[in-house]
Formats: structure tokens, sequence, C-alpha cells
């Protein structure tokens, strides 16, 4: 079994290249043709996911879901992706194998063409740093449209099942680690699958280019629907309208809900981890929009400024939205 005292780290990064479609010590060029879209990410090890329970390939690929859908939703094709790896004593060569694995996977998935790895010691566990940058279609950049009262709000998946697989998956971690039984997750695999590995088209923007169709505006949805409508707001200087009802949950959200005694709709609004995309078509392609992107769900609108940000209810009531990390002014 190789190991990192074996080869080195220059060896190391060579011989994780091995079977690839990338090359080892090319430095990415952050400058494609075009307009340029960066986006970074930095995950850390306690604070951003547990290794108890999380398989090292599937933070790979989700470390490259992370900051793609950054790019997605500045309507850019994937070109270049720069990897840094914080490597701690407790992980060797074929643990740090198997976290490449899934980066390379989830960048060839979305059509990186070149891919930088660097590798360097931690003291504090695993950090992983992703930069990322890609070429915007200067058509889709010439014809975006100025958001519009009215423009859909449309998300690309379920909500906060990443939040719920997550809360279970720590719960289930710790009873074990106290001489519990070897959890049986089965029933929830799709709920704990949103966490350990979310997933986004990587033709999305081509799908938007090839129907013409151009989003007035566009975020992630990273840290729960919340602070992406405030995000919105902010951006568009708009108001927001969310219908509660319209908002799409993986299939037994509600019953692992009541089990974790987590409400669904406040794990969707606040929970965070899903890395959906949300986009604001503008009215007028809403059919069209509709008949082509048959995965997103239309969750809400953009609306007057003085309505602010608020959840509709099923009965009609305006709840203002709130988020953490925002202060709200009356």
């Amino acid at each position: 079994m190789q190991s990192f005292s074996d080869l080195g780290r220059t060896g190391a990064i060579e011989a994780l290249y091995e079977g690839t479609p990338y090359k080892p010590f090319k430095s990415a060029s952050f400058a494609p043709e075009g307009l340029s879209a960066q986006a970074s990410r930095l995950f850390m090890e306690g604070t951003d996911f547990n290794l108890v329970y999380f398989p090292l390939k599937h933070l790979g690929y989700r470390s490259v879901v992370a900051v793609t859908a950054d790019l997605y939703a500045s309507l850019a094709r994937p070109e270049v992706l720069s990897v840094i790896l914080g490597v701690s004593a407790k992980l060797d060569y074929p643990q740090i194998s198997e976290l490449w694995s899934g980066i390379v996977a989830a960048a060839k998935e979305h059509g990186y063409n070149s891919v930088s790895l660097d590798l360097l010691p931690s003291r504090n566990g695993l950090t992983i740093s992703v930069c990322a940058a890609g070429a915007v279609s200067s058509i889709m950049e010439a014809q975006r449209p100025k958001p519009q009262t009215k423009d859909l709000l449309c998300v690309s998946g379920s909500l906060g099942a990443a939040y719920l697989g997550m809360s279970l998956l720590e719960k289930k971690a710790a009873e074990y680690q106290q001489g519990g039984p070897q959890p049986d997750l089965e029933a929830y695999k799709m709920i704990i699958a949103d966490y350990l590995k979310p997933e986004i088209s990587p033709a999305v923007v081509n799908h938007l280019e090839e129907t013409g169709i151009v989003p007035s505006a566009a975020c992630v949805i990273d840290r729960g629907l919340a602070d992406a409508v405030r995000r919105l707001a902010r951006d568009t200087s708009l108001g927001v309208k969310v219908y509660a009802d319209k908002i799409p949950f993986e299939g037994n959200s509600f019953e692992l809900g009541k089990k974790l005694d987590i409400d669904p709709v406040s794990a969707a609004f606040n929970g965070g981890e899903d890395y959906r995309l949300l986009l604001v078509i503008p009215i007028l392609k809403a059919e069209e929009f509709r008949r082509n992107f048959q995965t997103f769900d239309v969750v809400g609108h953009l609306a007057l400024p003085e309505a602010g940000t608020v959840m509709v209810t099923p009965e009609g009531a305006e709840l203002p939205i709130r988020s953490q990390g925002w202060k709200d002014e009356d």
C-alpha cells in the first residue's frame, strides 16, 4: 500500500493524476476567453463535514459541485479548477486518493478542461480549498433582462433534505459512538444522498442558451432558501414572495422531520447545504421554461419593493422571511 512517506509530495501528486484526463503541475489560468466568472469555496473538517460518516469520495465530489453551482448561477461554463488539500497526519495516501477520485469524477462530469492540485500539511484536520473559473456566453450576458415584478422563482430540486440528512447522520453517529447498534438508514437513503452527494445538471447553461431563456437573476441555495431570497431582494431591489405549499421536498422529509423534531419547512428556509440553483425567469418565458425545464419547481415570484420578503402560507397569510446573518430593519 502506497504512503506519503514512500511517495513524497511530488510523487503523490503525480500518482493521483495517473488515469485521469488531467495533467499535474499545470497552473490553472483564471482568465478564460470571453467574459469570465470565478468562484471559491473552503471546507474544513469539524465545521463543514464530519469524517466519522462522510465518505471521502462523496466529499471530493460535493466540494466540486458546490463551487461549480456558483459558476452556473453566473451562467458560466466551467473551464478551470484549482484544488488545495490541507492534509492532517491521520490521513495517508489511500484516503487522499479516494477523496481525489471524487474530485476528478465531478470535474469530468461538469466539463472542466484543466484541474490543478497542491498538497499541504495541516495540524487541524482535513481542509479543502476549491477555486473555479468559467466562461460566460457573451450572447447570454448581452440578453440578460432586467428583473421585473412577477418574474418567477424556480429551484432545481428539493429543499431541506440535506439538513435533515445531516441531522440524522449526526444523531446516529453519536448513538453508535456511545455503544449503540449499527444504524439502518436504508429508508432515508435519498435524503442522506442529498447531503452527502448533491447533484446539479451539467447541461443547465447550455440548455438555457439553446432555448433562448435567460434568467434575470440567479443564485445558489446553499445556506437555506431564506438567505437566497434575501440576497435576491438585495440584488434586484425588489420584493420577493415565496409560497410555502410550492416548496419541493424529498419523499419522506416530513416523516423524518417528525422523528428528529425538525420542521421540514424550517429546514428548507434555514437549513442549508442544498446546493440548488434558484433561477429568476421572466414571466413571458414562463410556459417555455416549464416545458423545457421540468425538473425545476416554481416556488414564488418577484414583487414590488414595498412587499418585502415574505412567505405566503396556504391560508394566504404573508409572514416576513428572516435569515441568519442578516440584520432586519423595520
